[in-house]
């Protein structure tokens, strides 16, 4: 179970966007991570690389949590917002449920809830601070 520290570890961390940091001090090494009820991705060696990769396409990243979390035992839930800005002038903007189960101070189990049309890049125009 992790403990209220840790988990306020973890939301700075990925609010920072340090998210492969992240990935390394938070997650166990035979973690499974789904999105959507799909498929689960096994390894924090895998996770590690698909988040590099969505890193370095992105020009900027914005990461916020919406309080409160949900945390009972070893299970949480966190509300995130994220947004992505690409080379291509567009912008993506995700929001999505992350229900995780920890084992310990690690995340063993992390299935992510969002609608994926959210995924589809949307001009920027006169850009707002969507997260301010």
């Amino acid at each position: 179970m992790p403990t209220k520290e840790t988990l306020h570890r973890f939301i700075a961390r990925v609010e920072s966007n340090a998210h492969v940091e992240a990935v390394q001090e938070f997650y166990a090494a035979d973690c499974a991570l789904r999105e959507n009820q799909s498929e689960p991705r096994r390894g924090r060696d895998l996770q590690l690389a698909r988040e590099r990769a969505l890193l370095g396409r992105a020009l900027a990243v914005r990461s916020r949590c919406i309080l409160p979390i949900f945390h009972a035992g070893d299970d949480v839930a966190i509300r995130w917002i994220f947004e992505f800005d690409w080379p291509d002038g567009t912008m993506t903007r995700l929001e999505e449920i992350a229900l995780q189960r920890w084992g310990g101070e690690r995340i063993v189990d992390e299935t992510f809830f969002y609608d994926p049309q959210q995924q589809v890049p949307k001009a920027t125009g006169a850009k707002e601070a969507l997260l301010a």
